[in-house]
């Protein structure tokens, strides 16, 4: 574990690189279980499946959007507690994010259930895919709020100096779920049932490592009996927002892309559609992975008023986004064909309709980084309105106008450029801010 002296005085490249790696790893792996339920319903029950699973990813995503929202407030809050010396206050947030997140998924999951057909419709299945959403969303949804759990742990791990068993949970839960994966469809026939229990399966075991660090020496997550607080509540809810908008508007915008592509290239696109997000959901949580190893060292700077190492460190996480953004893009750009080989069963014309899109689409992975990190820097000095700007537009603002506007000018073929269109602007007008407004950028930091 990192002591809160080494956090203050150890240099802040190897530091930043000690939390980088296992934040991506661990995002990365997250990502991969999605990735990997892709690749064996694609191959083990079909391309009508794998359209239906996909369906069912933004539910799921909207869980996932829950834990980070609740996890990144609170984690950020404890972490700048930390930094002020402030120990009591940071069990208390800890206790208060932890029972906040139980009670809102288990009540969203309850409503989940009970409205499951009207919802899948809604998010865009068809009387041809509802089956397979309504086999792997009943599995998901009965065993989501462990997977809220091992998300919201895994962050506040990570910000009590703990990165690497953060990651280790998620690589126990990423390899037993390529395992249970094979023998639930390919041994026992499950279908995407089989696909669902393994998710979970693999979920509950991954948790459990994490829940090691309780008994760690150095631990600083203890459950309180006094931990509620109006005002920290709202703060959690105030400075998580911009977390829970990136998951929450990747469903949004998994939904509009299906319904676009379903008007413009029929089921062929839906299809096409879900390889390449199953490619860019891996590919998103890499980024993420930047912001989450920044956010633990910002925000215990932030609480130690350590100006110079923050400038510093907004600096290193810069370089990096875009450094990575620029080989992600290359590669998604060179090897288009090879990466949408791994959903194998797949038509040659959904395939060809893929590996162009993608070509085309990962052009916004050079923008994405650069986004996330200005973001995520944000959301760790508690300036949220910044924070939140920066999410709505790539998500929202920008989003929607271009997914409607380009394939009416240029065809349906545009549709993939709504992604690199929305990132792009996104960066150019946080680069017109920046510039225009240096009295501002200044105050930030000191104030």
């Amino acid at each position: 574990m990192t002591t809160i002296n080494s956090i203050e005085t150890r240099p802040l490249r190897p530091l930043f690189l000690s939390y980088l790696f296992p934040a991506m790893i661990g995002m990365l792996l997250m990502s991969v279980n999605i990735l990997v339920d892709g690749i064996f319903v694609s191959h083990g029950v079909g391309p009508t499946a794998l359209a239906g699973v996909n369906i069912a990813v933004p539910i799921f995503s909207i869980l996932l959007s829950i834990s980070l929202w609740i996890g990144m407030g609170g984690a950020t809050m404890y972490s700048i507690s930390l930094g002020e010396g402030n120990k009591k206050r940071a069990h208390q947030l800890f206790t208060l994010s932890f029972l906040t997140m139980l009670t809102v998924v288990v009540t969203l999951i309850t409503l989940l259930l009970f409205n499951l057909k009207d919802i899948a419709y809604i998010f865009g299945a068809s009387d041809v895919t509802y089956p397979y959403v309504q086999d792997y969303l009943h599995v998901i949804l009965l065993f989501g709020v462990f997977y809220t759990i091992e998300n919201l742990l895994s962050i506040f791990i990570r910000n009590d100096g703990n990165p690497k068993l953060a990651m280790m949970g998620l690589i126990t839960t990423s390899i037993l779920n390529i395992l249970l994966n094979y023998i639930f469809i390919f041994v026992l026939n499950y279908g995407v049932t089989g696909c669902a229990l393994a998710t979970a399966i693999s979920t509950i075991l991954g948790m459990s490592v994490l829940c090691l660090h309780f008994f760690q020496n150095g631990s600083e997550l203890k459950f309180v009996s006094k931990f509620f607080n109006w005002s920290d509540l709202k703060k959690i809810f105030a400075i998580g927002l911009p977390s829970f908008i990136v998951e929450a508007s990747m469903a949004v915008m998994i939904i509009l892309y299906n319904v676009t592509f379903l008007h413009y290239l029929g089921a062929n696109g839906v299809t096409a559609y879900a390889m390449v997000n199953y490619i860019h959901t891996v590919l998103l949580t890499v980024f993420l992975g930047i912001g989450m190893a920044l956010q633990p060292l910002v925000s215990y700077h932030h609480g130690a008023r350590l100006i110079k190492r923050l400038t510093v460190l907004l600096k290193i996480g810069i370089t990096t986004a875009l450094i990575l953004g620029l080989i992600t893009t290359i590669i998604a750009t060179l090897f288009p064909s090879q990466l949408m080989a791994l959903f194998g069963d797949s038509t040659i014309d959904i395939r060809n309709m893929a590996a162009l899109g993608f070509a085309h689409f990962a052009i916004g992975y050079i923008f994405l980084g650069i986004n996330m990190v200005f973001a995520e820097f944000f959301q760790s000095i508690e300036k949220i309105r910044l924070a939140t700007t920066i999410m709505l537009l790539r998500s929202i603002i920008l989003f929607i106008p271009a997914l409607i506007l380009l394939p009416k000018l240029l065809g349906a073929q545009a549709i993939w450029w709504t992604f690199p269109v929305a990132e792009g602007i996104t960066s150019l007008l946080i680069f017109l801010y920046m510039k225009k407004k240096p009295k501002v950028i200044s105050s930030i930091f000191n104030s």
